[in-house]
């Protein structure tokens, strides 16, 4: 069974728009943009510049050669690679400002371990100032000195 052409057509395009896709739905709903507006207006724009060029060299080097994607001009090596990591960069930016247009903020995630309670009470016991014997606790705390281990 073949496929009408407009609907080939279609799954072609989409299958190009999809990586894109998938780039905005990331810096749309996996970012915190009011937090990373911040980080960016203190200084963290330049370590971005810094990656975005050194993406867009090591791209050149690795796969060099010109583009003619545009069909109206060829565009050099590390140029149009510098292009699109810009384009990706731009699309990031969008998504930020969008997130603050329509008013939403992810969750956030908490990858921490949640703090262990070192306090008695975390134990059971009810008082803070007891004595391990008066519960029936052996004392393992032994002077190692005395049986002659080194």
């Amino acid at each position: 069974m073949d496929l009408p052409l407009w609907l080939s057509n279609l799954f072609a395009v989409l299958l190009h728009l999809l990586p894109g896709g998938l780039w905005m739905a990331f810096w749309l709903w996996a970012v915190n943009w009011k937090k990373t507006w911040k980080v960016l207006a203190e200084g963290g724009w330049a370590p971005v510049l810094l990656l975005m060029y050194l993406s867009a060299l090591v791209w050149s080097r690795i796969a060099p050669s010109e583009c003619t994607c545009l069909g109206f001009v060829t565009l050099p090596n590390f140029w149009w690679q510098m292009g699109s990591v810009s384009a990706l960069a731009a699309v990031a930016l969008f998504s930020g400002w969008l997130q603050g247009v329509i008013h939403f903020t992810p969750l956030e995630v908490n990858f921490e371990p949640p703090a262990h309670e070192h306090g008695h009470d975390a134990h059971g016991h009810g008082h803070h100032a007891h004595d391990h014997q008066d519960h029936g606790h052996e004392s393992h705390h032994e002077d190692h000195a005395q049986h002659g281990h080194h």
